[in-house]
């Protein structure tokens, strides 16, 4: 009969494509000795091809495979009887001596007669699936006790797939991108991923990067030295610092400037920032979640953010569906803001008339679950008995046909409305004046213009305008 391990070492490809194989693969004679052995074996079991060489497979004491301790043989296990094993979980005993948790599958080797020849196996560490399995676990039950607490509230399908990338958020360290109409519960969402992550024990961060100035924002994220500039008369230091070994939750994401888009850029590719002033870099470890209630990726399409930024940060994409889309989670978060009402007001009531139901299911909730919370408080001014009836509910949800409030009637005629203001025609010369006279400040260029900052960056590109100063690039 062929002898397999003749047969393995006269062939060079075979040999080569068992050392490129990332599974561990090993093969045996027909009397259970092992003849062939890849690295990637060697780093599950620790054991070398030369120490193992002939010897037999019982050495790795697989258990489980068979429902009991590993067979005595290789006619005992019966797989050149059957010529095949199904895929099975089991357990491994490493050359130090501890266990390891493997896949392990099995086929029998045959010659051109049809004659079995030996036997090759292959072996899965599941070792980080298992670790993996425990944190997905452990991070369900922190999420469970989290939405007892009032996190998130939903039954609907597609909130439950929210839920699962949550949860399987806290098994990784990539950067996050939560993407959803304003009121969703983006930053919920944020903190959710957050408190049931590793870094939990450790501060969270939130900067809104669209209630500041380009300057301001650069300062608030990465930090200032003394004399920075005008008014900086002490150092002061950054948010993504404050966030040093926990998480830090950027909200408008699309709203950063090019410049301060490149900044983040080098956070993220070398976990590094500098201070404004300085040239020291200093080192942070940080997890970063994004959001916004635009489309990003419209926005990279028409120049106006990184395609190298985008695709850095949606490595996790997550996206929160309007309200209008989970209607069934509605009862849910009216029975959740009563309660949260009558805790705040010392109230007593105990629900909403089916009239006022019928009317917030019909609703499209374009301000989403902020809007509709609103829509609890505004009741409750109105409210006088046990339940919140239809002419409790804000006259925008109702349509007005059935409120019983109304404004009082103006004291006072209404002041007339302004003439819009003509836009006048922008080329490089007229911006590259208008940034200088507003020192280099694109919110004012943008007032002062008419357009929007976003296209005031446009045109800074188009026309090959610097996004600093030149006292700044200096």
């Amino acid at each position: 009969m062929e002898n397999i391990q003749e047969a393995i070492e006269k062939n060079e490809l075979l040999k080569r494509l068992l050392e490129a194989i990332g599974d561990g693969v090993f093969v045996l004679d027909t009397t259970g000795k092992i003849v062939a052995w890849n690295p990637a074996m060697e780093a599950i079991s620790g054991y070398s091809f030369q120490e193992i060489k002939g010897k037999n497979c019982r050495i790795l004491k697989f258990s489980q495979c068979f429902g009991k301790e590993c067979p005595s043989g290789i006619n005992v296990c019966r797989i050149l009887e059957t010529g095949k094993m199904t895929p099975t979980e089991c357990v491994i005993s490493h050359r130090d001596g501890h266990t390891l948790s493997v896949s392990k599958n099995a086929r029998a080797i045959r010659n051109d007669r049809g004659q079995i020849i030996g036997v090759i196996e292959t072996v899965t560490d599941l070792t980080k699936l298992k670790n993996a399995r425990l944190k997905m676990e452990k991070a369900t039950r922190r999420l469970s006790e989290l939405n007892r607490l009032g996190g998130i509230i939903a039954k609907s399908q597609v909130m439950q797939n929210v839920f699962s990338f949550i949860k399987a958020s806290a098994a990784t360290e990539t950067s996050i991108l939560i993407q959803g109409e304003s009121g969703t519960g983006k930053e919920l969402v944020a903190k959710a991923i957050h408190s049931i992550g590793e870094r939990r024990s450790n501060p969270m961060i939130t900067v809104n990067c669209s209630a500041l100035s380009e300057s301001l924002l650069e300062s608030e994220l990465f930090g200032h030295v003394k004399g920075a500039f005008t008014g900086a008369s002490r150092e002061r230091i950054g948010r993504f610092e404050q966030a040093d070994q926990g998480t830090i939750f950027l909200d408008e994401i699309s709203e950063i400037s090019p410049y301060i888009q490149v900044k983040l850029l080098r956070v993220l590719q070398e976990k590094e920032i500098e201070r404004v002033g300085d040239s020291r870099k200093r080192k942070v470890d940080i997890r970063i979640i994004t959001a916004t209630n635009k489309d990003l990726k419209s926005l990279v399409d028409e120049g106006l953010f990184r395609e190298d930024l985008y695709y850095r940060l949606k490595v996790f994409p997550i996206y929160l569906p309007p309200l209008r889309h989970r209607k069934e989670d509605i009862p849910l978060l009216v029975n959740h803001f009563i309660k949260r009402n009558n805790k705040i007001s010392g109230g007593t009531v105990t629900g909403m008339a089916t009239p006022a139901v019928k009317t917030f299911m019909e609703y499209d909730w374009p301000g989403n679950i902020r809007e509709l919370a609103n829509a609890i408080e505004h009741a409750f001014v109105l409210c006088s008995g046990r339940q919140i009836e239809q002419e409790d509910l804000p006259v925008e949800i109702t349509g007005g046909e059935h409120s019983t409030y109304a404004a009082p009637p103006l004291s006072y005629p209404e002041p007339p409305h302004p003439r819009k203001k003509q836009r006048q025609p922008l080329d490089r010369k007229r911006l590259l004046a208008i940034l200088r006279e507003s020192g280099w400040n694109k919110a004012e260029a943008a007032r002062q213009t008419g357009f929007s900052r976003a296209a005031i960056w446009k045109y800074m590109k188009k026309w090959d305008i610097p996004m600093q100063s030149e006292q700044q690039l200096e």
